[in-house]
């Protein structure tokens, strides 16, 4: 090892869902929305005046934490963006889990967290799902330096009920409590109405899922004005202009379009009811999704074979081989309802059905 090398900081990337590049492909591995942005935000890209992008954009993003707050009944400074979920979770992970105790996640979630806990050296503890891939909130009842869990988690697609979240809010009233809702649109009840009641909750959600714009990485979250004003002095001592201008143009005319919202979250959860009734009828296994994604297993295959299979054919699905107990299953993002089908399709010929 050169001497250089004893000073870096190494870690364990992430790693994202492969980003294929076929004319013709069925795309379920990155939980992506099948359905295009809102057409007001088409308009906005025909329309963007590209003498904006000389200047530097509004550090504030007052006009997309304003569309966004409106849209949830919050205030501004209730409010707060980056460039994508991942960016606020990783500013919320700077600014709130500086404590020597660890913080909490479940051992099956979001695989960034530890990453993000590895690389700024921050203690944590992955508290294991029961048998059936269910968050116990009773095991978040003990002494810790924050905690944070999707809900509905990723990648199972279970959901936590409101009640449950907030009995884990209400038994850490001395750490921030981070509740990532990435995908909660595609069913159950949000946690922001616990922002109000409890001054140490956030609340983060996303554009990436149902608002149809990962491509263009918008994130958000919601928390009491103390706890956005010392998220923002983090930002700020980070990178100031963090959104730029069209994004912030795009992601305001997306979330004004709310019967477009509407309309595209319905027909991914109409096709996900569906997916799941087949799946069962073909003799899969798998919890009740409530997000775009259904997590399942067969136990009469190899799903390792069946996902080279399915790759083969141009249809893409994302496996997961940790921790081991994950690996049988495979995630299946929810597509359009042909889509949908042509994956039923495939597996009725896989299974000889």
């Amino acid at each position: 090892m050169r001497k250089w090398e004893e000073n870096v900081r190494k870690v364990t990337p992430y790693t994202p869902g492969e980003q294929p590049k076929l004319e013709s492909m069925i795309k379920l591995n990155t939980n992506e929305n099948p359905y295009p942005p809102a057409p007001g935000v088409e308009k906005v890209l025909r329309s963007f005046d590209v003498n904006r992008l000389r200047m530097y954009p509004d550090p504030l993003v007052n006009d997309l934490r304003s569309a966004i707050a409106k849209r949830y009944g919050m205030t501004v400074d209730q409010t707060f963006v980056g460039v994508g979920s991942d960016d606020v979770i990783a500013m919320l992970f700077m600014t709130f889990f500086n404590s020597k105790k660890p913080i909490l996640f479940p051992d099956i979630t979001y695989s960034f967290y530890d990453v993000w806990a590895d690389m700024l050296r921050i203690p944590y503890e992955q508290i294991p799902l029961d048998e059936q891939f269910q968050l116990n909130p009773q095991d978040y009842c003990r002494d810790n330096g924050g905690i944070i869990f999707p809900n509905p988690n990723a990648p199972t697609g279970e959901l936590l009920p409101l009640s449950a979240v907030e009995q884990i809010v209400q038994a850490n009233p001395d750490v921030v409590v981070i509740v990532d809702e990435a995908y909660i649109d595609f069913g159950g009840e949000s946690a922001i109405g616990l922002i109000e009641k409890y001054d140490n909750v956030i609340v983060v959600q996303t554009f990436s899922k149902s608002r149809s714009l990962a491509g263009s990485r918008i994130g958000y979250c919601f928390g009491n004005p103390t706890l956005i004003k010392y998220l923002n002095d983090v930002k700020y001592s980070f990178n100031s202009y963090t959104m730029d201008a069209l994004t912030i143009a795009l992601g305001t005319a997306a979330i004004n379009d709310e019967d477009y919202f509407a309309q595209t979250t319905a027909k991914i959860i109409q096709t996900r009811e569906w997916t799941k009734t087949q799946l069962k009828r073909l003799g899969f296994v798998f919890g009740d999704s409530m997000s775009n994604f259904i997590f399942a297993t067969h136990p009469k295959i190899d799903n390792i074979a069946l996902f080279e299979a399915l790759r083969e054919e141009h249809i893409f699905v994302r496996h997961f081989n940790h921790p081991k107990r994950i690996a049988p299953y495979l995630r299946i993002s929810i597509g359009t309802q042909e889509e949908m089908e042509k994956l039923i399709t495939f597996l009725e010929n896989y299974l000889n059905v």
